[in-house]
């Protein structure tokens, strides 16, 4: 019995050594652990926090670790291109809005000087004030849309539309200033109606800045298209010119707010770098995708595409 009682003894003695020896490396562990957070977080490193070890429950614990690294380090790179972006978005915002309001003034100040002035000088220089004041109006409208659209609480009402009416209507309001450009214009579009998930205003608006934005910047090429075409479940609408083109390291940017190409600042085209921002907004309210494709001065197309209806 007495011998029982030693065992018995020596076997708790020696449980409650394994648990304090194992302890004591459980301690050592974790603040070994924990210094490599530290570390981690103070040199702001993309490192992960590895560590072997046959306990299930440690194990478990370095992987939350890790991905609590991980987003953390996916929210701060997200910060800092939202930091990036709004800089560069107010820096073109007060580009934009100092230009025509420079202007505005020159010409508000030559009409008030006692210089004399023909009749005809006096009528075109109100006519150019009121052309840069409407257009400073459209630009702030611009504005406006824009944070309107990209609130959270923005929706738009839904129906059935014939997006192949919709197609002629925008290129048909269009038409003039196409043959006022010489261009060429080749349309495909499918005589039976191919239907999807829309809204009419907000349709015409993305086809409308897509044209107009392929007549200002690629009417170089002689030729403007936009064709209408079954994707399987999907229709695709590519609205294409022939002109200069996007490099491919501004395609990936085409779309930010306020984002223009070198050429845009030119007096001779007249963008905001507002216009693809409102419509790629718009594509997606209406469960939609756009992407650019463009080689230089051989084809560049926007491609709108949508679910389509089928009854």
């Amino acid at each position: 019995m007495a011998i029982i009682l030693y065992v018995l003894i020596g076997v708790l003695a020696a449980i409650v050594g394994w648990q304090w020896v194992s302890g004591k490396k459980r301690s050592r562990r974790l603040r070994d652990i924990t210094d490599k957070i530290g570390d981690i977080l103070d040199r702001e490193t993309a490192e992960k926090v590895l560590f072997q070890t046959g306990q299930a429950d440690l194990r478990l614990l370095l992987v939350q670790i890790n991905r609590l690294l991980d987003h953390n380090r996916k929210i701060m790179a997200d910060y800092a291109r939202t930091k990036d972006s709004l800089r560069k978005m107010i820096s073109n915002m007060s580009h934009d809005l100092k230009t025509p309001l420079t202007v505005i003034l020159g010409y508000a100040e030559k009409l008030n000087q006692e210089i004399p002035m023909s009749e005809e000088e006096k009528k075109q220089t109100v006519s150019r004030l009121n052309e840069k004041v409407n257009g400073l109006i459209a630009l702030v409208n611009q504005f406006f849309d824009l944070v309107k659209i990209e609130s959270d609480d923005y929706e738009i009402p839904l129906s059935k539309l014939a997006l192949n009416e919709v197609c002629r209507q925008s290129v048909l309001e269009f038409y003039d200033l196409l043959v006022s450009k010489n261009l060429q214009v080749e349309l495909e579009i499918p005589e039976r109606p191919i239907y999807i998930l829309g809204n009419e205003h907000a349709l015409q608006r993305i086809l409308g800045n897509l044209i107009s934005n392929s007549i200002r910047y690629g009417s170089d090429g002689g030729v403007f298209g936009l064709t209408l075409r079954e994707e399987g479940e999907f229709v695709a609408v590519d609205v294409w010119d022939r002109g200069k083109g996007i490099t491919e390291a501004h395609q990936d940017r085409v779309f930010e707010r306020l984002y223009t190409l070198d050429d845009a600042r030119n007096p001779q085209f007249q963008g905001s770098g507002l216009g693809l921002s409102i419509t790629k907004r718009l594509t997606e309210q209406m469960k939609g995708t756009i992407r650019l494709s463009s080689s230089p001065h051989e084809k560049t197309t926007f491609t709108c595409t949508f679910k389509q209806l089928t009854f």
